[in-house]
């Protein structure tokens, strides 16, 4: 008992000695390395951490323009840095809050470039068409070289999906020498994101404008806003409505972002911003952007976007060479009809790369000659069946109640089907004296018979439905609008239907079913008006509409044909489809003819003011349309 005892008396001891002694070491280190930084500060060989970050902000500093206000909120707080413990969590709140204030680029420009010849060749370059854009912004660097500098804008491109609304901002960027640089707001639900954080806040940031002036070092970069209709609300606030303080020029001059406090220049930015359509965007914010609008591609445009950009870039990111590789015209032109309709060009960018990967997998196995040829017999091999194999439902003529419209989609046109049918039993009606014989006509009669035969030079096409009373029902995924299309253009047709034959009574009489086929693809908006209106007076008068012709336009109660959107896409669907005549408004008159002549080239087109003019049109025999 008394060995164990005196062994841990023994470690005890051991222990306690080597913790003095380590203690003891450690002490005299600290002792010494503060006696070297006081004698290194009186000979001025080193400075203090708050020295140092002071002088690191002052140098930030030198070379900029910064303005007053913001200037004295940095001598505020490098004062008041100077009097902070560097052990308190003040302190690292206004180090991170001076390091923004001074590494923010304050008057600091990027030089642009005012070549007119230049910025044209950089455009053009990296995009094909494009006329609108490409136009604005050389109207842009032409007013900075007038007046020799250049202001910032807000524009807001909007077209459907993969036409090159994003791509063509880093050419705007590159064309004007300017930084570019990019975020999507779409989702986006917290105001903090746009105007920042308060200080207060742990972890707070500034918004995305002050770090995008952080990251391009500039104060005149080309800001791209992506997915501006998209943009959403939640319980931390309305980011549309923070938005109206960035893009109002009148406003942005003293643009205050929370984190900050103090006003910044944003006027000299650039902004573009990106939609796929208008209609949900706030009209205050809509309001302050210029809509420049970007349609869909042709099939002309999209073979040269292929060949010169889409196809050589596939290649060449594949590995490939142009020995290797060799695309027909015949095989591009399959592949835009039959397997990449919509109006932008990402789908035919995939279908691209998805040839030259298999065209690389036989290189490398070496099973073929060179070069692999790739046309309209062996397309499928490479890409599969097509996913379309025809534009039209009805190849040719339509029957009484099916007529052809055109609409606009986020994707592009196309067209679009009206089919009316009667639910109830029709009937014919020879004359007055029969209908009083016959006590109110012959439910349930057949159409064709024989009477009806022999007494048709007096038979009138008054049809009759079942007795319950006219009715319209209505399928196809119909939006609000479109539904309420449907009842103006039934009340419409009833009252020409009686001016064309006083004696039919069958829209007033008959229940009736109008659908619109892609049942699963919502619809709406009120271009279908025309279309409904000949739906239904095609089948009441059971005489088809004329062969090839699709008509858009909103109707009146009165008849008054009202103009519409979406002109150049519906044009692009109509030529898709093969159609020889299209209907439009006469106010969209102006819109038809600043499309290019391309467009307009193998198309008769009929302008309407009034439903008479849309009834003319669609009625009329082939040999009327010719004369």
């Amino acid at each position: 008992l008394l060995l164990e005892q005196l062994e841990l008396s023994r470690v005890q001891s051991k222990i306690s000695k080597q913790a003095e002694e380590k203690l003891s070491a450690d002490q005299r280190n600290y002792i010494l390395r503060q006696q070297l930084r006081q004698i290194k500060k009186e000979l001025g060989m080193e400075k203090d951490d708050k020295e140092m970050l002071i002088n690191k902000f002052d140098e930030r500093l030198q070379g900029k323009t910064v303005p007053e206000e913001a200037m004295r909120v940095i001598e505020e707080e490098k004062n008041k840095l100077q009097s902070l413990e560097n052990t308190s969590a003040e302190f690292n709140t206004t180090r991170n809050y001076l390091d923004w204030l001074t590494i923010l680029p304050w008057g600091l420009f990027k030089e642009e470039n005012l070549d007119l010849a230049r910025a044209a060749n950089v455009l053009n370059e990296d995009h094909y068409g494009m006329e609108d854009i490409k136009e604005r912004i050389m109207e842009f660097v032409a007013v900075g070289n007038l007046v020799g500098s250049t202001q910032g804008k807000i524009l807001c491109f909007v077209g459907p999906p993969g036409v090159g609304k994003t791509s063509i901002g880093k050419s705007i960027a590159k064309a004007l020498n300017r930084e570019f640089y990019r975020f999507s707001v779409g989702g986006l639900h917290d105001v903090a994101e746009i105007k920042g954080h308060r200080r207060t806040y742990v972890g707070a940031m500034p918004g995305k404008l002050i770090q995008c002036l952080k990251a391009t070092n500039t104060s005149n970069p080309v800001v791209m806003i992506d997915e501006i209709d998209k943009l959403g609300r939640g319980f931390a606030g309305d980011p549309s409505s923070a938005l109206l303080e960035v893009l109002d020029p009148s406003q942005n001059q003293t643009f205050v972002d929370h984190y900050l406090d103090t006003p910044v220049d944003l006027s000299k930015m650039l902004f573009l911003c990106t939609a796929n359509m208008t209609d949900s965007i706030p009209g205050p914010l809509l309001d302050r952007m210029e809509v420049v609008r970007l349609g869909g591609y042709v099939t002309d445009e999209k073979l040269a976007i292929m060949k010169e950009y889409l196809f050589p870039t596939a290649r060449d990111s594949m590995g490939l060479k142009p020995e290797h590789i060799e695309l027909a015209d015949s095989a591009a032109l399959q592949l835009i009809r039959w397997y990449c309709r919509e109006a932008g060009v990402r789908n035919l960018q995939k279908h691209t790369e998805k040839i030259c990967r298999k065209v690389a997998l036989k290189v490398v196995q070496g099973t073929e000659p060179m070069p692999i040829t790739i046309d309209d017999t062996n397309l499928e091999a490479f890409v599969g069946k097509p996913q379309w194999h025809t534009d039209r439902i009805y190849s040719d003529e339509t029957p009484p109640g099916v007529v052809m419209g055109l609409a606009w989609t986020s994707m592009g046109g196309s067209v679009l089907y009206v089919e009316t049918v009667e639910t109830g039993v029709p009937v014919r009606v020879r004359d007055a004296a029969d209908e009083d014989d016959d006590s109110g006509g012959r439910a349930g009669g057949n159409a064709d018979d024989a009477d009806g035969a022999d007494d048709a030079g007096s038979t009138r096409r008054s049809r009759r439905g079942g007795g319950s009373g006219a009715t319209l029902l209505t399928t196809g995924k119909l939006g609000d609008v479109m539904q309420e299309s449907s009842r103006i253009a039934h009340t419409l047709a009833r009252r020409i239907a009686r001016g064309v034959d006083p004696g039919n009574d069958f829209l007033d009489r008959a229940s009736l079913h109008m659908h619109v086929p892609e049942g699963a693809t919502p619809k709406d908006g009120p271009s279908a008006g025309c279309t409904m209106v000949t739906s239904l007076l095609s089948l009441a008068l059971g005489k088809p509409v004329r062969r090839n012709v699709a008509m858009t336009g909103e109707v009146s109660l009165t008849g008054l044909v009202l103009p519409i959107g979406g002109v150049k896409e519906k044009v692009v669907a109509a030529q898709r489809a093969g159609v020889r005549h299209i209907i439009l408004p006469d106010a969209n008159q102006r819109d038809y003819m600043e499309l290019p002549e391309n467009l307009r080239e193998g198309l008769e087109v009929h302008f309407a003011k009034t439903y008479d003019d849309v009834y003319a049109v669609a009625f009329a025999s082939e040999d009327e349309g010719a004369s």
